[in-house]
């Protein structure tokens, strides 16, 4: 008798245990709308102004609520509109367009599976509509990095999101960008 439940009770905790275990998978995919505020910086900071932003972003970023490291891909176009700009020349406002291409990884800082801390970097072209000092051009490629913030709730994935760029080639920006995505089915 004595042997049964313990038998029992060894089941009980193994079966109990494989429940816990399992993984719930989280969703992978996210379509959303972006929204923020950006500014020259360093020696780009008189030509560039400050402003806001407007676009769109798409992410991947596969891994499931038992892991604590996992990686990412986040795509971005966003037109921006920036105001005391020394190269808005022509028109009061310069006129931005930059897209955006950035992996990097994602840290789940506590217990919580529906908060992560995002490190990215890649790489992006910007575009304006009146030529920028000193290159005086109107088209850049170059280097951009983030780091940020994502959170799940009930379907979305909201993030926010301090970039900088272009690194290395063309004018300098900073910004801080909010996120709102529709996540996967």
């Amino acid at each position: 008798m004595r042997r049964a439940v313990v038998a029992a009770m060894v089941a009980g905790a193994l079966v109990a245990r494989s429940d816990a275990a399992v993984a719930e998978e989280l969703p992978s995919g996210s379509l959303g709308l972006l929204i923020g505020l950006i500014s020259g910086t360093g020696a780009d900071a008189s030509a560039l102004g400050f402003g806001y932003l407007l676009g769109g972003q798409a992410t991947w970023q596969p891994m499931s609520t038992e892991s604590r490291l996992g990686w990412s891909v986040k795509s971005s176009v966003v037109f921006g509109t920036m105001y005391s700009a020394d190269s808005a020349r022509i028109d009061n406002e310069l006129l931005t367009l930059q897209m955006d291409l950035m992996v990097g990884i994602r840290i789940r800082p506590g217990d919580s599976p529906s908060r992560y801390l995002t490190a990215r970097v890649g790489g992006a072209l910007f575009r304006a509509n009146q030529v920028v000092p000193p290159e005086m051009q109107r088209a850049y490629a170059g280097g951009v990095a983030s780091v940020g913030l994502d959170q799940y709730i009930s379907g979305w994935l909201f993030n926010a999101d301090v970039r900088y760029g272009l690194i290395g080639q063309g004018p300098s920006q900073l910004g801080l960008v909010l996120g709102v995505s529709k996540t996967g089915p």
